[in-house]
């Protein structure tokens, strides 16, 4: 569904991302760790269209990206929630999910991401601004799942997030990818979380993936020293 030949991005004269090369299948979650500083938010950018590859080829469902905006590879089946989250404060939460819309022929929020988002549901007049952190992911979640995609992009989702909430992320990611056959690539610091949610695990590491193995044959003391300090 998603696959990535040779990636190369830089920053200027500064390479962050060293050709590196993956595939996420249909309805398969792939999970990249690594430490902060190794390249995973400049690969989820890239992937997305915010920031622009020097070499290598991005395709989605048989399609060439490279040549698309962000909102174009949007329309292609690509979504993005970022670190940090970056919902509307000023926006409602209904306002915030129908921004996700904006790609497809839909007015209104399919009533599916209120069943998977209950607290969305009874929030939904709320300004973005005024929910917790873990709302907001949920939030960002909400409104990227809009957008009807085939692969979604998660950048360290649960970044500052309880860990019931965490749990409740992981519930929602899994139902999803079994629901819809969805393919999810997410990035994250939180082993136990990547490897509640992962069929596939690979490591980032100043740029290049250096590991890579089934969940069922990961060993989680290798991957925790690439993670560790």
């Amino acid at each position: 569904m998603l696959e990535v030949a040779d990636l190369h991005v830089a920053y200027g004269k500064s390479a962050v991302v060293h050709g590196i090369s993956f595939t996420v299948e249909p309805g398969e979650i792939v999970a990249i760790v690594g430490r902060n500083g190794m390249g995973k938010t400049t690969l989820m950018k890239s992937l997305i269209g915010m920031v622009p590859s020097r070499q290598g080829a991005i395709n989605l469902d048989g399609q060439s990206l490279a040549a698309l905006r962000s909102y174009e590879r949007v329309a292609a089946g690509l979504a993005y929630v970022p670190q940090g989250r970056a919902i509307f404060s000023a926006l409602t939460v209904k306002e915030n999910i129908e921004t996700g819309l904006s790609s497809t022929d839909k007015d209104e929020v399919p009533g599916e991401i209120y069943q998977l988002f209950p607290v969305l549901l009874d929030m939904r007049g709320r300004r973005g601004g005024n929910l917790s952190g873990g709302q907001q992911q949920q939030l960002a979640i909400a409104r990227a799942l809009a957008s009807g995609p085939k692969v979604l992009l998660l950048d360290e989702p649960t970044e500052g997030i309880q860990p019931s909430v965490i749990k409740d992320i992981a519930r929602v990611l899994k139902s999803i990818r079994d629901r819809d056959g969805l393919s999810i690539l997410v990035s994250e610091q939180v082993l136990s979380f990547a490897l509640d949610i992962a069929d596939r695990v690979l490591v980032i590491e100043n740029g290049e993936i250096v590991h890579q193995a089934p969940r069922a044959t990961v060993d989680e003391a290798s991957i925790a020293r690439y993670l560790s300090v």
